[in-house]
């Protein structure tokens, strides 16, 4: 397997992971154990996602380093999140409801949603409008989703995700990287 078709298979597997995830919440509840498994897997996937649309940005633009830098701090606020689910799982204390140190999973969380705003900019910069705008309705629905512990808004968030995310993996036509005297950002 090449790095090309990992990160390129991350595009499909990280969002139907995910849709995994939030609907194994949705049955099971959101200290689900298994949920917070397929989460913390499919954060990883996410991980994998961003350095795909990275990929095809010029790595001199100011864009990629912003997708690059709120997605890997995004990346780990998600996975954060998977495990606080999977300690709820065995009767542990929630992490986001403690004072503290535990106040970190808050603003990292907060990176993820951050970071998909900024790669539906990048899809939009490269011709990709439709998938941009999908992604952008999906990714704002996200916090209210997740925050709320909403699985009416979360399911259909990742349908959303895996159809735009998916599409560009399943596509005839991937993006070709911007190059840096376009003067696109």
């Amino acid at each position: 397997m090449t790095i090309s078709r990992l990160l390129t298979g991350s595009l499909l597997v990280a969002p139907l992971l995910y849709l995994a995830a939030d609907s194994t919440y949705a049955v099971q509840g959101w200290d689900s154990g298994l949920a917070g498994v397929l989460h913390v897997l499919g954060a990883i996937g996410y991980g994998f996602v961003v350095l795909k649309v990275v990929s095809w940005l010029s790595p001199e633009s100011s864009l990629a380093t912003a997708v690059l830098l709120t997605g890997l701090i995004g990346m780990a606020g998600n996975v954060a999140y998977g495990f606080e689910s999977i300690h709820m799982s065995l009767g542990d204390t929630q992490l986001v409801d403690q004072p503290g140190a535990a106040n970190l999973i808050k603003p990292l969380g907060l990176f993820f949603p951050l970071s998909f705003a900024l790669i539906a900019v990048a899809l939009w910069q490269l011709d990709h409008r439709w998938q941009a705008v999908l992604l952008l309705v999906a990714i704002a629905c996200w916090p209210i989703a997740h925050i709320g512990n909403i699985a009416a808004v979360a399911i259909p968030a990742n349908v959303a995700l895996v159809v735009a995310l998916g599409s560009l993996a399943l596509g005839s036509r991937e993006p070709i990287r911007l190059p840096a005297a376009t003067g696109k950002v």
